[in-house]
């Protein structure tokens, strides 16, 4: 029974549930707890990634699989959370999971039950009651397993202070969590570190009760009644340098005590901005950027940590957690000082291998200073392989940009891991063969994922779902298997369904669907040790030039290219508009320039669009590496 009086009244715990990536630690508890113990010494904060004591316990391949699918992740905490719902939140699982082969014929209910015991023993071997306040994070793929965690620990220790926050909960859906779920104390929306200060400051320290705490931006509160006096608005640091670097010790700790053969050196993730500076504000409305993207709610405006605080930070967490893998977390790099940022790390002259998400108009020389910084894989917001569906995503670029950058990824040897966005609302068949045609030349560049596009609530399509000929726009409708009906229908959820075309659009993305996999099946055979090499590659002879593509059948098609035909076939390197191909070139009349390049187009060496034109080939002994 909980005594009435707290042991240790400024202690806290931060807690991120199943189910991130099991080979990162967690950026939010990370970074909160170094926040708390920079601002209050006093204030005792302890990080538990319970996550990584799950995926440890039902093997990382079934791990890893689970998490890669919002459903199937959310089907197994929900199935604890409802018992009474478990049979039909299996069969859900079943059919997530039956394409994948590490997950195909999974005994759900062992899987369940072995994820109840591991959490079980998690709560067990910690005394909670010498706590004041719990703060659990909660993005993608952790809703169920948060509310679970929270009503278990509630339960037993009636009087801790339950908070949430993270990107499934916003000013709008923190009245209604409040109300559905009485274990929840605080609801957290927006940035967490000055709300979760406010909650420090004054509930733990100064012990003031919930009800009777000045009322904050980022923060509702149960029993406090919201009104239009109430502060709501995001409630956030201007300056991202004056953050403490983020704290893994628990994280490293937990793993330093696994068997030996189930340990790993983890991969560092590392804040450098928050928001995305392609995501503008139009007018007195939401913000617009990306027209799929919900990726920055949770941020107002965009902020940047300035390069020498970004080169510190890398070097610091590599030499303190003696690993060398770092994933940069942002939606996208700043425009102003990526460059620098990467000469400052290739200065430190560490073996880092990078991971980051960038525009596919990152220009070709800062893409170099990746490289040569340590980029080795990437993921490049391609989304679309038709310039058509491109304006209508609002990415802002062509497919002509998408095609160069890809094959300057080729040429570096960088992993590209981008998506391709099927199933658009508002895309058709103009947009379909733009695609397929594309796919034609693109066959020697790694090719992009097929993904469906997913409604997410608060993203530009869902705020105006007229524009996009969608319409009853609600939860999906999984979320009504995970959940009973009165949440289903009362709580605003992150993943939201619509109707307007959706057998439409799943039959006329098809062929795509299908071109897709052959182009990974072609490629993947290609990349067969000790095929290594780019596909599509060019020797340079200085006054002529050898092109070889390498095919599936095991020969290779080659080309030689002499005199005017090499220097206009290398000047297209990068995209050229015809006009500018002629001014360079002004000694060639116009009908033989194009005709050398409808010669390249027809025999897929030279991609063009609206009159720009980019050669496909890359060097075989690359000149583009640093």
């Amino acid at each position: 029974m909980e005594t009435n009086r707290l042991a240790h009244p400024d202690r806290i715990a931060l807690i991120s549930p199943p189910w991130p990536l099991y080979t990162r630690p967690s950026i939010q508890i990370g970074a909160l707890k170094a926040f708390v113990r920079s601002r209050f010494p006093a204030v005792e904060v302890s990080a538990h990634h319970v996550y990584l004591r799950v995926a440890e316990a039902i093997g990382y391949k079934q791990y890893h699989a689970i998490s890669e699918r919002t459903w199937l992740a959310e089907s197994v905490f929900a199935a604890l959370l409802y018992p009474d719902r478990a049979e039909t939140i299996a069969r859900l699982f079943r059919r997530e999971a039956s394409g994948n082969p590490e997950l195909r014929g999974m005994d759900f209910a062992r899987l369940a039950a072995r994820v109840e015991a591991v959490t079980e023993e998690w709560m067990s071997c910690t005394n909670w009651g010498n706590f004041r306040l719990l703060g659990f994070t909660s993005v993608l793929c952790q809703l169920t397993a948060c509310l679970y965690l929270i009503r278990k620990l509630k339960q037993r220790h009636p009087r801790l202070t339950m908070a949430v926050g993270g990107s499934a909960f916003s000013a709008e859906s923190a009245p209604a969590a409040l109300k559905l779920f009485p274990e929840i104390d605080v609801v957290v929306f927006g940035e967490g570190e000055l709300p979760l200060a406010h909650l420090v400051q004054h509930h733990v320290l100064e012990h003031v009760d919930l009800e009777a705490l000045p009322p904050a931006n980022g923060i509702q509160i149960r029993g406090q009644t919201a009104s239009d006096s109430t502060p709501r608005d995001f409630y956030q640091l201007e300056n991202l340098d004056l953050l403490p670097h983020p704290d893994f010790d628990d994280f490293f700790e937990l793993l330093s005590g696994f068997d030996p053969l189930r340990r790993f050196f983890p991969t560092l993730p590392v804040e450098i901005s928050r928001g995305c500076w392609w995501q503008r504000a139009t007018g007195p409305g939401p913000a617009e950027g990306c027209a799929f993207c919900n990726l920055n709610l949770q941020w107002h405006g965009y902020r940047a940590k300035s390069a020498p605080r970004v080169v510190a930070e890398i070097d610091r967490l590599t030499s303190r957690y003696k690993t060398l893998s770092v994933a940069i977390m942002d939606n996208v790099l700043p425009k102003e000082s990526t460059a620098d940022i990467l000469r400052g790390l290739s200065a430190l002259k560490k073996d880092i291998a990078l991971f980051a998400e960038i525009r596919a108009t990152t220009p070709f020389e800062e893409l170099k200073l990746m490289r040569a910084a340590g980029l080795r894989t990437v993921q490049v917001g391609i989304e679309a392989l038709s310039t058509r569906l491109l304006r209508k995503l609002r990415k802002g670029t062509t497919a002509i940009q998408n095609l160069e950058i890809m094959k300057h990824c080729e040429a570096l040897g960088i992993a590209n891991l981008a998506n391709i966005i099927a199933h658009f609302p508002g895309s058709d068949e103009q947009d379909v063969h733009e695609t397929l045609r594309t796919i034609e030349f693109a066959f020697a560049f790694r090719p992009p994922k097929f993904v469906s596009f997913w409604l997410g609530s608060g993203s530009p399509v869902w705020n105006r779902p007229e524009d996009y000929g969608i319409r009853d726009v609600a939860n999906h409708p999984h979320w009504r298997t995970l959940f009973p009906p009165s949440v289903f229908r009362n709580l605003p959820l992150t993943v939201q369904s619509y109707r307007g075309g959706l057998s439409r659009q799943r039959t006329l993305w098809h062929p795509v669907r299908q071109k897709i996999s052959a182009w990974e099946k072609a490629y993947s055979s290609l990349h067969q040790i000790p095929f290594h090499e780019p596909i599509l590659t060019y020797r340079d002879g200085g006054d002529f030039m050898i092109i070889r593509e390498r095919q599936p059948a095991g020969e290779s098609a080659s080309h030689r290219l002499e005199g005017k035909s090499r220097q206009i076939y290398l000047f297209c390197e990068h995209h050229r508009p015809l006009k500018r191909i002629l001014e360079s070139f002004p000694r060639l009349s116009q009908k033989a320039v194009t005709d050398f390049l409808n010669t390249m187009i027809a025999q897929k060496l030279v991609f063009e669009e609206n009159g720009t034109y980019l050669s496909l080939a890359v060097p075989e002994k690359s000149t583009l590496q640093p």
